[in-house]
């Protein structure tokens, strides 16, 4: 029933196994990927035909992770898996980038990828796997696919690289670095880095570019057991038609890209294409299609010669010149820190926002819930490149450009415990003309500095191009968007003086070599310093002080066993904590706690209430009180927060006090001295000792005689006085000190017999 096709490999010390023939036997190809228990399924399926009228290639990727793979459940009412999370996004992308090239021109079927995460093991990441299984569906398949390509992660820790690190070592690890390549060319490359060098991350490349050729060679083997016959591709003839069109459009189109702005390039270069249309009025859409495309190589071999033969760029620069920088920092008057970043025609409004720990970012995935405290969100609304379109969500380009913005500012930032602040940072691009996320780099330090999030270093990022033929190549150094439409490579660098944060590079031809690559890194670090030069014009360091808008955050520690006591039952302290001083408080497990308020003197109170839990009192020492509650004999006095102590009425003043009631009154507050802590904690405090040390009478400041009612509250306000039955008449002229009551009366450290 089921004819099994199976390739077992030994990759870095793992099994991995390439299977297919017994699922999704329906579609054009199916491939099962195993690596340890991790297991990925991927399916390709493509049209037969091709729609008219259609003018690109239709490539659609979908990455989804079952959370049965994990063993879990979904979250939410529906309790199934709903659209596309941020991660499942990314690693469409991933899987996308690398294949999308290796497809032949001139192949406009709608195909269609599905990578689905059928188990997970938490030790072998599924997104690798899910490349590979990509790249083999699409060799058994039998569309036109000029792969395979392979897929590895690197990691890089104590001067070792690690092949396909676990989580666990990526924590520990210096990059993270994924690449994807044919057995003779490197297609894409992914990664996060802590200021790592250019050698260190081109080895890096170099070696994931050979750890990954077993896997390649492995794809190949399953093809030639099991792969479908190839598709046969129409091609035709361009020649005559080639020459016709260069005819009419070159001169035009020649002077069209002399034209240094962009919205007059574009308009020049539109109406150099409009002679087509009238010079083919019978063509059918066929026929109208190859046109077009033969118009856009023309415009290629005119940009590409200009570059090559003569070094002049679009917009009159060298390859090497950086568009002119202009920074401000400062921009919005009522965010945490803002910054306006323009390189030529591209610009991005960035801003940042600080916020407590309840602002954390929840993600639920594969691994469980875990929280996020740094956020880069991305915008490119269509006025940026003044155009009419869908505005609204974000879609896959804005998570990815978002993502690789994420990755270049996340190794410089502060430690949660040096700096315990959920940190958003908004990009919204206003102008764009290439690069809008390495201004989304430069913009987003910025405002983090202007914020007063300190940085390790400040960080720039640029895109790099090339331009590939036979005879010699070209790097170029900011490049525009035609530049990077017409050219060979997209390879963005960020970083600081000390070292890359973050690349990425997407390639369009075969052929980069590796010292394409290093001369590639080591202009971009020419041009990642020029960067910073023109950033710290604005802002040469993190300011010292938050902004007076931002929320203040202090932490302090208290004692494992005394955590339950801050909390109290239900949460019932810590509630009235907050709700009395207006302070936020977070409490960890290890009894980390966070105080947060724009107003500092309620984290002060918060803090002051929290010691006065977890202290202990001093005998001998001086607190500040709040009379809670009178009796005949005295007053109870609430001090260090939730602590309650007696002062005796013989130790209110020095001379003799007949009714407690005339001197104090709840809610009054006054200044108590610990004179005894019994063996049953209870406190004997003092406010004449007080008076005779600092030689200060007692002020009346009373709560007016509407507020001092009887009250039903207890020592503490939350409970009601105790029935203390009939009052006794003093004997023998005695005050009601105390000292002549009754034993049964009197307080338990004024008892002769205790």
């Amino acid at each position: 029933m089921f004819d099994i096709k199976r390739q077992e490999i030994d990759w870095g010390g793992k099994k991995l196994t390439l299977e297919t023939g017994q699922v999704a036997r329906q579609a054009d190809g199916a491939v099962i990927a195993t690596l340890g228990e991790t297991v990925v399924l991927c399916a390709v399926t493509a049209a037969k035909t091709v729609k008219e009228g259609q003018d690109f290639f239709p490539l659609t990727v979908h990455y989804q992770e079952k959370y049965s793979a994990a063993g879990r459940i979904p979250g939410g009412f529906f309790k199934r898996e709903r659209g596309a999370s941020e991660r499942e996004t990314l690693v469409s992308r991933l899987i996308d980038r690398p294949i999308r090239p290796l497809f032949p021109d001139g192949f406009y079927n709608e195909t269609l990828l599905i990578a689905q995460v059928m188990s997970y093991d938490g030790e072998n990441e599924p997104d690798i796997l899910a490349m590979i299984a990509a790249s083999a569906a699409l060799a058994l398949s039998g569309v036109p696919f000029l792969g395979p390509i392979g897929a590895a992660r690197v990691g890089y820790q104590d001067g070792e690289y690690i092949l396909n690190p676990t989580l666990a070592q990526l924590e520990n690890s210096d990059l993270d670095l994924v690449v994807g390549a044919t057995r003779d060319a490197v297609m894409m490359v992914e990664s996060e880095a802590k200021e790592l060098s250019e050698e260190i991350m081109l080895d890096a490349v170099s070696f994931a570019h050979k750890s990954l050729q077993p896997v390649i060679k492995a794809i190949i083997n399953l093809a030639e057991q099991a792969a479908k016959e190839p598709w046969e591709l129409s091609s035709y003839d361009d020649t005559a038609l080639a020459a016709k069109v260069e005819e009419l459009c070159k001169d035009s189109l020649d002077k069209a890209y002399r034209l240094t702005k962009k919205s007059e390039r574009v308009e020049a270069i539109s109406k150099a294409k409009a002679v087509l249309d009238e010079a083919f009025p019978d063509a059918d859409a066929s026929e109208k299609l190859r046109i077009q495309k033969l118009a856009k190589k023309l415009e290629a071999k005119i940009v590409r010669t200009a570059i090559l033969k003569e070094g002049r760029r679009i917009d009159g620069r060298d390859l090497k010149t950086v568009r002119p920088i202009r920074s401000q920092v400062g921009f919005l008057p009522r965010t945490h820190g803002s910054a306006l970043f323009t390189r030529g025609e591209t610009q991005a409004l960035v801003s940042t926002t600080l916020g407590t720990a309840d602002a954390e970012q929840m993600i639920d995935g594969l691994n469980g819930l875990h929280y996020e405290r740094f956020m880069l969100h991305y915008n490119f609304p269509p006025y940026s490149v003044g155009e009419v379109g869908r505005f609204g969500a974000p879609g896959r380009r804005e998570i990815g450009h978002g993502k690789l913005a994420w990755r270049a500012l996340h190794p410089v930032l502060p430690s949660k415990a040096d700096f315990p602040y959920t940190i958003r940072v908004l990009s919204d691009i206003t102008e764009s003309n290439g690069s809008s996320s390495m201004a989304t780099v430069c913009g987003g330090c910025l405002a983090l500095m202007d914020a007063g999030v300190p940085l390790k270093r400040p960080v720039s990022g640029i895109a790099m191009g090339l331009i590939l033929e036979k005879d010699g190549f070209a790097i170029l150094s900011d490049i525009m968007g035609d530049e990077d439409h017409l050219g060979d490579m997209d390879f963005k660098v960020a970083g600081t003086e000390e070292g890359i944060t973050s690349l990425q590079m997407d390639i369009k031809v075969a052929g980069i070599t590796e010292e394409i690559m290093g001369k590639a890194l080591e202009q971009a670090k020419a041009g990642r310093a020029h960067i910073l030069g023109e950033m710290s014009k604005a802002l040469g360091e993190v300011r010292s002080e938050l902004s007076n808008l931002a929320p203040r955050i202090e932490t302090m520690s208290v004692p494992k066993d005394k955590i339950r006591d801050v909390i109290g039952t239900g949460g019932k302290v810590i509630r009235e904590i907050v709700a009395t001083t207006g302070a936020k408080v977070d409490i960890e497990d290890d009894g980390t706690v966070r105080l947060s308020s724009s107003d500092p003197a309620q984290i002060e109170a918060a803090r002051n209430w929290i010691t006065g839990i977890i202290e202990e009192p001093e005998v001998g020492k001086i607190y500040n009180g709040k009379v809670v509650n009178i009796v005949d004999f005295g007053a109870f006095v609430n001090f260090m927060g939730g602590r309650d102590g007696l002062v005796h009425v013989s130790e209110i003043k020095n001379e003799r006090v007949n009714k407690v009631s005339d001197v104090l009154a709840e809610g009054q507050e006054v200044k108590v001295k610990v004179l005894e802590i019994d063996n049953r904690g209870k406190v004997r405090l003092s406010m004449r000792v007080v008076d005779q040390e600092t030689g200060a009478e007692l002020e009346d400041n009373r709560p007016p005689r509407e507020a001092r009612e009887v009250s039903d509250r207890g020592p503490r306000g939350d409970r009601p006085r105790r029935d203390r039955g009939p009052r006794r008449e003093p004997q023998n002229g005695s005050n009601h000190s105390g000292r002549d009551m009754e034993p049964e009366f009197a307080p338990a450290f004024l008892r002769k017999d205790d």
